[in-house]
């Protein structure tokens, strides 16, 4: 260990360990944020990701943990693997993120370059500052302030192609079950509700994405001689995408439950505009809560158009295009279905006999967790001396497909999902920065938790 043991006292002692250790926390992130892990080879070179990872593994095993290595996944990503056992009759704790990003998407719209941490008004900028290298290094400022005091057990697990969805570590975890066996899992890749509000997901929309193609013609063809009675593809998938909203904007896809309710905390309209940045004079979509919309509703995104760019566009109509579409599905609704009720749709919308073509990509189910165990009530004892406020339970519009898988394979673990990823931190868009007071706070939290979570469960 490089840190200093910790002698058990009050959360003081670890809030001073913590501040003293954020200069480090810095620049850790600093030199994870310069390492551009994105999982798909079509945009960044593999060895990114294997080079994060290599340091993911060098820094926890620095921090105390054993026999860390990085082990393949299915879909030939390497997930970063390590464990601490516990002291005699002491529960475990699994501890998981994720190295990889999304990619930066357009450069120009980055205030600072993306892949170098820079610091605005007291915040971190830079791809993955919060998303999920925040979390990674959140999790090592709470293992460092601890030093050998750590009362419970530790399993580890940071996955490298969680933002692609590919499913590796999903596909990796059941026959590796002893391995990742814990009694208590926090999965690191949510957030607050706001900076100082601390705040445990207990709701996780799931996931269906697919690749629509539409075909009207054997190739382009001049505007001029033929446009006007010559079906225009692009034309015909902006109308079958249109199809997927109601009038004022909401999803509607014919065969799923557009009118849900969200029963928990809710989500202030104004504070919504804020957080998501929406233009003064525009509306927000849908009808009902922003809860309900959120977290309680399918929400369709288009997530990306090929057809011809405005610069070099020819005067031709075009004969293919398409999209990839997502659908975000609430808890209470499979996405197998969701997909399949998807597909029907955007076939049946088609207009003129264009030809429709869906590729799946995906899917992942929804989720929902229990609150109601001993994990639960040592984090809101955490939660409430690192922040003064007791814990707030929040549901979340992402997906997480790993979360069902740990469930199904540890039903008798709790899972707990939290970190640094509040809504000013704009994660998978430009400028994405993270709150430092968050990892600093958070860090606490979870050094609390893994103090105080074994005399709660033998409780």
């Amino acid at each position: 260990m490089t840190e200093p043991t910790a002698a058990p006292g009050a959360a003081d002692d670890l809030a001073a360990r913590i501040a003293a250790l954020m200069p480090r926390a810095k620049a850790d992130l600093a030199e994870l944020v310069a390492m551009p892990s994105v999982a798909d080879a079509r945009q960044y070179p593999p060895e990114h990701c294997r080079r994060a990872a290599e340091w993911v593994a060098a820094a926890f095993a620095d921090a105390g943990l054993e026999d860390v290595h990085l082990a393949e996944t299915p879909d030939g990503s390497h997930a970063v693997i390590g464990h601490r056992p516990p002291p005699p009759g002491a529960p475990t704790v699994l501890l998981y993120s994720h190295y990889d990003v999304q990619p930066p998407l357009d450069d120009e719209a980055w205030h600072s370059p993306p892949f170098e941490l820079a610091e605005r008004d007291g915040r971190w900028y830079g791809r993955g500052a919060a998303d999920c290298k925040g979390n990674i290094v959140m999790h090592l400022t709470a293992l460092r302030a601890l030093g050998d005091d750590l009362p419970v057990g530790l399993k580890l697990v940071v996955e490298g192609s969680e933002e692609q969805g590919t499913g590796g570590l999903e596909a990796y975890v059941p026959g590796h079950a002893d391995e990742l066996r814990a009694d208590a899992l926090l999965i690191c890749d949510t957030g607050n509700a706001a900076v100082g509000v601390p705040t445990a997901t207990t709701s996780l929309r799931g996931l269906a994405n697919v690749v629509v193609t539409v075909s009207t013609l054997a190739g382009d063809v001049h505007s001029g001689m033929f446009g006007g009675p010559a079906p225009d593809a692009l034309a015909a998938l902006i109308r079958i995408l249109d199809s997927l909203r109601d009038p004022d904007g909401g999803t509607r896809v014919q065969g799923l439950d557009a009118d849900g309710g969200w029963p928990g905390v809710g989500y202030d309209e104004q504070q919504f505009r804020a957080d998501a940045g929406v233009l003064d004079g525009v509306r927000l979509t849908g009808s009902g809560t922003v809860a309900d919309r959120l977290w309680a509703r399918p929400a369709v995104t288009v997530l990306g158009i090929d057809c011809p760019p405005v610069v070099g566009s020819a005067a031709a109509v075009p004969a293919r295009a398409r999209a990839r579409v997502s659908l975000r599905v609430p808890p209470g609704t499979d996405a197998a279905a969701a997909a399949d009720a998807l597909t029907a749709h955007l076939r049946a919308a088609a207009p003129w006999g264009a030809r429709v073509e869906v590729e799946r990509e995906g899917t992942g189910s929804p989720f929902r967790a229990a609150t109601d165990g001993p994990a639960y009530v040592a984090l809101d004892r955490a939660m409430r001396e690192a922040y003064g406020t007791p814990i707030a339970y929040l549901g979340q519009g992402g997906s997480i497909p790993l979360c069902n898988v740990l469930a199904s394979t540890f039903p008798d673990a709790e899972l707990i999902l939290m970190g640094v990823e509040e809504p000013r931190c704009l994660i998978h868009a430009p400028n994405e920065s993270v709150d430092p007071t968050e990892i600093e706070r958070m860090a606490l939290v979870e050094a609390l938790f893994l103090r105080h979570y074994p005399g709660v469960a033998k409780g």
